[in-house]
């Protein structure tokens, strides 16, 4: 398969780091074990093939005793030597399958637990996330990569690995069995000895290679089906998290649209898909067809010349379907090496990006320790992902205690200095200079509300043991939401159960029980009625006198519980 190398070279940096980390040692001896068991039922079918030559000259002699001594404890053969009986055989192979399933299984479940939290604590440093989220670049839909891909990768990893493994002991162990089997043929008066071995590989060879000319098309098209998958769930994901906004603008025949026109790329990819997997299934099928008889085909004349008897006839076949099966491993796992040639592919893909956006971490406005006691922004210029410039050499200072407001058009920059001033956005240069020890707080127009109880929603990003309740109610009472007072302890969606007014309110009340040394809001209270907009300012001004807060508005009112009116106009920010 074209690529093979690099898929392997790919697949290596994806798993080694496990294979290297703290839990090596354990996963290591987890993965002997698992090998160790996988050789044993090898060894077991070598003994089969045995068993099944000294079965079927018991029935061929009409001899009963050896037919039931094979059956159950067993019996010395004049050949082979002791032989076990079938029921002992079949209940040790039971065991060891059982138990190299479990113990694989047990690995798989280790490897990907290990391998998911390693990804998402990558994705989560230096905000390489809300990089990738801005320019989706080298990467789509991580969520899907990191909880469908990994436990694929894993799983394909492990069963392909084992698989080959066990293809390989079967082609040592057998090979020689079927040697010993093999009468010697002459070609053009050339003694050819193990003809049968022979015969399997030409065999195999040629099905490994015309299943590669036509299958090769499947890496491809899976690696494109798992990622159209991926974008038609995340269009139903969006409808469910806005379904209010799609109920209000009656959208559904919109939203139909696009679900439509996702799904008719999934069902376009899938049909190709098909063409490819049928083109495959009618050649692997075939070729596992003939693979039936064709050992009894060459065997044959030996048989019928007397030269072997029914026994060993069957344990020809036996040996030369496992011999065959050994060399065509490529051919039965075609299609699963083209998904996880994709899976790798989309993993590697998505490593990159994540390294890429770690790389360019420093970029962007650099956040520093203050030598006074002021917020200072110095030289801070702006731009967009796509480098349009957006906002030139804004410079900016607020004492402690002082109120600052920012106002201009609507796509004028603000909310972007908004995000240099928390420090996450990644495109632009300049200094921004905050006071050591001081807990600055950033209240989006949309808050963030976190999964879990209201508790933790008021307390975020903070452990709600570190208030009161008295606090925690008295912060809920201020800002408005005296009836969540008594369900602090309630865990339900509140992103989804308040409304845009009311999850404004729970982010003031943030501000309002952890009293941040510095606050920054970006359209904070635009859900708002003018007045109620006015009580909560005039609190926040009241109950947080030391507290710089730079505010990013655009109605009048709020300027008067401001100290200073900047305006933002053509990238440029000066006072209004």
């Amino acid at each position: 398969m074209r690529g093979i190398k690099g898929a392997l070279r790919e697949a290596w940096a994806i798993a080694r780091p496990y294979w290297s980390s703290e839990e090596r040692w354990s996963a290591r001896a987890l993965l002997a074990v698992v090998v160790l068991l996988n050789l044993g039922l090898v060894g077991m079918n070598v003994i089969l093939t045995f068993w099944n030559r000294a079965f079927f000259n018991s029935l061929q002699d009409k001899d009963y005793a050896a037919f039931t001594q094979l059956l159950f404890l067993g019996r010395h053969d004049p050949e082979e030597g002791y032989l076990p009986g079938f029921c002992i055989v079949a209940a040790l192979f039971i065991i060891v399958a059982v138990a190299q399933i479990y113990l694989r299984q047990l690995l798989q479940i280790r490897w990907r637990r290990w391998l998911t939290a390693r990804l998402t604590a990558n994705w989560l440093h230096a905000r390489a996330y809300y990089r990738l989220s801005l320019t989706e670049t080298g990467t789509d839909n991580p969520d899907q990569r990191i909880a469908d891909d990994v436990p694929g990768f894993v799983n394909s990893t492990l069963s392909l690995g084992l698989g080959l493994m066990s293809s390989v002991v079967t082609l040592v162990s057998f090979v020689a069995v079927l040697w010993s089997l093999s009468d010697a043929v002459n070609v053009l008066n050339l003694p050819i000895p193990g003809y049968l071995v022979w015969v399997a590989l030409l065999y195999s060879a040629l099905g490994t290679w015309l299943t590669h000319l036509v299958g090769r098309a499947l890496v491809p098209v899976s690696f494109n089906q798992q990622k159209l998958e991926a974008n038609f769930r995340f269009s139903l994901v969006r409808v469910r998290e806005h379904a209010e906004g799609i109920a209000l603008h009656h959208g559904e025949a919109g939203e139909e649209r696009v679900l439509g026109s996702r799904f008719r790329d999934v069902v376009a990819n899938w049909r190709a898909l098909m063409t490819v997997t049928k083109r495959l299934t009618f050649f692997t099928s075939a070729f596992g067809q003939v693979a039936i008889i064709f050992p009894f085909v060459v065997a044959a004349p030996a048989f019928f010349a007397g030269r072997i008897t029914l026994g060993a006839l069957t344990q020809t076949s036996s040996v030369f379907g496992q011999v065959q099966g050994a060399f065509s491993w490529f051919v039965d796992s075609y299609s699963a090496v083209a998904d996880w040639r994709a899976t790798v592919q989309r993993l590697s893909g998505f490593t990159r990006a994540i390294a890429a956006a770690e790389a360019h971490a420093a970029e962007g406005p650099r956040r520093e320790v203050a030598a006074g006691p002021a917020l200072v922004a110095q030289d801070v210029a702006l731009s967009l992902p796509d480098g349009k410039p957006l906002i030139q050499d804004a410079d900016l200072t607020v004492q402690p205690g002082e109120a600052v407001v920012i106002t201009g058009a609507s796509g004028s920059g603000k909310s972007t200095l908004f995000r240099a001033l928390a420090g996450i956005w990644p495109f632009g240069r300049g200094t921004v200079s905050v006071p050591q020890g001081t807990e600055a707080l950033f209240l989006p127009q949309r808050p963030y509300i976190p999964e879990g109880s209201l508790r933790q929603a008021v307390a975020y990003p903070h452990d709600p043991s570190e208030y009161s309740e008295a606090q925690l109610h008295e912060a809920l009472s201020l800002a408005g939401l005296d009836a969540l007072g008594q369900r602090l302890d309630e865990t339900d969606n509140w992103e989804r159960r308040l409304s845009g007014g009311e999850q404004q309110r729970l982010a003031l009340a943030r501000a309002l029980l952890q009293k941040p040394r510095w606050l920054f809001l970006d359209e904070a209270t635009a859900s708002l009625d003018p007045e109620a907009e006015e009580r909560l300012y005039g609190l926040l001004r009241e109950r947080l006198p030391g507290t710089g807060i730079v505010s990013i508005a655009h109605r009048p009112a709020v300027a008067k519980f401001h100290d200073r009116q900047l305006r933002l106009r053509d990238g440029v920010l000066a006072p209004a």
